[in-house]
């Protein structure tokens, strides 16, 4: 499998599945449960195909949170709304953005129907087939996201399938940094010197203190990877291609019940919607999940 085509498939994938971290109805939905907070309604809709879980588990398995911030929503949120109410939630609220955002897309007259339906419906066919082919051993976030029936709508198919199999490459991220000795202050130091996001926004939105961002920066140099402005020295730019690259490979498995040719009309399919998507407003670039456009 080529990894370039498994790396474009995940950067198009991105954009779609963060409609529900950056759409306005998101909010909203968290609002009609009273949830007091935009972070609250994020924990405790990512979280929510995981179930009821605690603060502890949220912060392991999303990995570059500040424990001290999720501890504020979870288990909090479970108060306020349970994990089924919240995955009932977050799905209306995505079938509202992506309603409001693609309307008329292809040139018809509003709403998904005629070519918009028919192009959306072949990306879900092609994302559902890869999303069933996900291996969850060792996988949480994918697994649990995996689990959840799949909706009838293309566009909510094509939203969950590529946001399991966005989990998935999460997931074999998340191994990989372990591994490698990367703490979750670190990743985001790296995402930040290799050009993916803002160092500032990078920190304070996952709530890091400057301390422990300055701290992840001298282990990062202790080991050769940032000069003394910050910077990446060759050997930090190998470093970070080099567990992107091993990312990529964890996360092809699924694609190959695509083969090559069916992930290249994925990526094609995926382009018009995630330009529409960024063109609109609705997901920012830069953006705290490190995803640019176009893709690099």
């Amino acid at each position: 499998m080529d990894a370039a085509l498994v790396r474009r498939a995940w950067q198009l994938g991105e954009i779609v599945h963060d409609v529900t971290y950056f759409a306005p109805e998101t909010r909203a939905a968290g609002g009609a449960f009273g949830l007091p907070s935009g972070w609250m309604t994020y924990f405790g809709c990512r979280a929510a195909p995981l179930g009821a879980v605690s603060a502890a588990t949220v912060a392991a398995t999303f990995y570059h949170f500040a424990p001290a911030m999720v501890a504020r929503s979870v288990p909090e949120v479970w108060r306020y709304a349970t994990p089924e109410q919240l995955l009932h939630a977050r799905l209306a609220a995505v079938d509202t953005a992506l309603r409001r955002v693609l309307a008329g897309w292809g040139g018809g007259n509003g709403g998904l129907v005629g070519e918009v339906v028919t192009r959306l419906g072949r990306a879900a066919e092609l994302a559902v087939r890869a999303a069933v082919a996900v291996e969850p051993a060792g996988r949480p976030l994918a697994a649990a996201n995996a689990a959840l029936p799949i909706p009838a709508a293309p566009h909510l198919a094509l939203w969950q399938a590529l946001t399991t199999l966005r989990e998935h490459r999460g997931d074999g991220h998340v191994v990989l940094l372990v591994a490698r000795g990367i703490g979750p202050v670190e990743a985001l130091v790296l995402a930040a010197a290799s050009g993916r996001a803002p160092a500032v926004l990078l920190r304070e939105n996952r709530r890091w203190t400057g301390d422990e961002w300055r701290e992840a920066e001298r282990s990062l140099a202790a080991r050769g990877w940032l000069d003394d402005s910050g910077a990446l020295t060759p050997a930090g730019a190998a470093a970070r291609e080099d567990l992107e690259s091993a990312t990529d490979e964890l996360a092809a498995a699924p694609y190959r019940a695509l083969g090559e040719d069916g992930v290249a009309e994925l990526v094609a399919e995926l382009w018009p919607v995630a330009d529409r998507l960024v063109a609109s407003g609705t997901v920012p670039v830069p953006n705290p999940v490190g995803v640019t456009w176009p893709p690099d």
